[in-house]
């Protein structure tokens, strides 16, 4: 048994002369380049007669420059609200939008489901459910952040020129969209926060008047010349609410006991004392009916509402100049050819797989041939 196996495997001196010369291997694939030329150009034909079955792929591509974001503009708008500046400060906390974020908005579901219903992806794809055509979709359409020029490339796949041109221009337009429902850049950032104040502001002057009305004219008040008072009071208790929202937004990102929490706290304190001392100071007597009260309220609310009032037209001025300016380069048109599949490409390829498979075939069938030990 054991010289039977011996006998069958090859020794050392018989693999060195066995090993393959380009001398050897020249007349061995000459003596069949018929039959490898014929098979490899039947193979390629077969593969070129099937790539006709796929179905032509088209592609279309738009490039887009995103906005540009400006961080100085905060800080010259915010500069004219001196102790209210703090308020906006907290609230806006810094967010810093790049390109790589509105790369990231096109590929979101909110815009992804829009698409799928826009264009009837479900049935372009013969998906059943809305998670596969948004898997899809993704596999479809290619979207790149230029690292040196900074710009937006959208490529989309379709089968036909105008379903891809349509594909990759309504992912802009979706974006554009997107970014007017979004407080992205700075300044919508700002325009967002000055608006809601703005909101609240205008319902607490419009309440406060109301009570002013109710409290009736009295001569009594009118002698005690409330005006510079109610001034006064209005900035300081401006000043307190600033303190106070600040603080709030302080904790949400600080410990209790940080050195920065702690002197917020101080602040806030010493400015409620010194509203407490000017209410008592300006207390009223019973005779104005609550009149200097409220006409301190109404000026306090009148003071905020015109702050937020200039800051809001401020802000919207600022983002009508960076917010969602989208500037196309090139837009999507209807390709002239299609994309996919590469036909000359797949029969050239398989031919030349075919021809070298079958090379290595024939050299190694020769060789196995010629090792065989003779009867």
């Amino acid at each position: 048994m054991q010289q039977t196996l011996d006998r069958n495997v090859p020794h050392a001196a018989d693999i060195e002369e066995s090993d393959i010369s380009l001398g050897e291997l020249v007349p061995i694939v000459t003596a069949k380049w018929k039959q490898l030329v014929g098979a490899s150009l039947a193979v390629g034909a077969v593969a070129l007669g099937v790539s006709y079955l796929i179905p032509p792929t088209f592609t279309a591509r738009t490039m887009f420059l995103p906005p540009q974001q400006p961080q100085s503009a905060a800080v010259s708008a915010l500069a004219s609200l001196g102790a209210l500046s703090g308020l906006a400060g907290g609230s806006l906390g810094g967010v810093k939008t790049t390109a790589d974020q509105y790369v990231s908005l096109m590929q979101s579901v909110n815009v992804q489901d829009r698409l799928v219903d826009r264009f009837k992806l479900m049935s372009e794809y013969e998906s059943k459910y809305r998670f596969e055509a948004r898997n899809r979709l993704t596999q479809n359409v290619r979207i790149t952040l230029g690292k040196k020029d900074g710009l937006i490339t959208v490529e989309a796949d379709g089968s036909s020129p105008q379903l891809a041109a349509d594909l990759a221009n309504a992912h802009v337009s979706e974006l554009r969209r997107l970014t007017g429902e979004l407080a992205l850049t700075e300044a919508q950032q700002r325009r967002a926060f000055f608006e809601a104040e703005l909101k609240k502001t205008r319902d607490q002057l419009a309440h406060a008047q109301q009570d002013l009305q109710q409290s009736g004219f009295n001569p009594g008040a009118l002698k005690t010349e409330p005006k510079a008072a109610a001034e006064a009071y209005a900035r300081m208790k401006a000043e307190a609410t600033t303190a106070e929202v600040r603080l709030q937004t302080m904790r949400r990102s600080m410990a209790e006991s940080s050195a920065e929490v702690q002197q917020q706290q101080t602040l806030l304190a010493a400015l409620r004392t010194q509203l407490t001392k000017l209410e008592s100071a300006d207390r009223p007597d019973a005779s104005d009916a609550g009149y200097i009260s409220r006409y301190r309220e109404y000026k306090y609310q009148e003071s905020l509402f015109e702050l937020f009032s200039r800051q809001f037209e401020a802000a919207r001025l600022d983002e009508s100049k960076e917010g969602g300016l989208i500037q196309v380069v090139d837009a999507a048109t209807p390709p002239e050819y299609k994309s996919k599949p590469k036909r000359a490409f797949i029969a050239v390829g398989a031919a030349v797989a075919a021809g070298l498979l079958m090379t290595v075939a024939v050299v190694f069938r020769h060789f196995r041939i010629k090792s065989k030990p003779s009867a």
